[in-house]
């Protein structure tokens, strides 16, 4: 699942994501051999806690962040934020959680993209263009394997901020400035 719809209104959509469960599987595994090396080995109590420690270390690592978006109309803005459990442990508890605002009226396309991902294939990610150039992912990771999922949140953002009916409005706003400059070269 790339994003959770936790609430939709007609003024406001918010989207969460949690660490997925392959995540989750990593973080048990790693923390497991360290367990084990610990309950098997001969070495010291330091020893042993260093396994236990290094391993967790690890795991922690590999654990996805906590994302969610919040698209508020009203406030014409969307607060992107996440939470990353390794950064909170490494700042000690100063850190962590990390957040970007975008203006609503920014905001020109939404876009499926592809990633590469080392050694599983490939990964997608819906991406947000804004009037400025930039680009910006709506999550820091990718989800692997099917591409509909995120599709259909792609779909959902572009109904939801009116994307494609402004652009519909948008062509037709230079299609008619087009056929007006047409008819002025035509007069003279």
């Amino acid at each position: 699942m790339y994003m959770q719809v936790e609430s939709h209104t007609g003024s406001r959509l918010h989207l969460k994501r949690n660490p997925s469960i392959r995540s989750w599987s990593l973080l048990v595994g790693i923390s497991s051999v360290g367990l084990a090396a610990a309950y098997y080995s001969t070495d010291s109590f330091a020893w042993k806690l260093f396994y236990v420690a290094g391993c967790f270390f690890v795991a922690i690592q590999n654990l996805e962040d906590w994302e969610e978006v919040i698209f508020d109309k009203r406030e014409g803005k969307a607060i992107l934020k996440s939470f990353s459990l390794y950064k909170k442990l490494l700042t000690m508890c100063k850190g962590g959680q990390e957040q970007a605002v975008v203006l609503l009226s920014e905001i020109r396309d939404i876009s499926v993209e592809e990633e590469k991902v080392k050694y599983f294939g490939k990964g997608y990610l819906i991406v947000l263009r804004l009037l400025t150039g930039i680009s910006h992912p709506l999550t820091q990771s990718a989800v692997l394997g099917g591409r509909s999922d995120v599709e259909a949140v792609a779909k959902l953002l572009t109904n939801f901020l009116e994307l494609d009916l402004a652009g519909f409005r948008s062509r037709i706003a230079e299609e008619s400035s087009d056929s007006e400059e047409t008819l002025e070269k035509d007069d003279e």
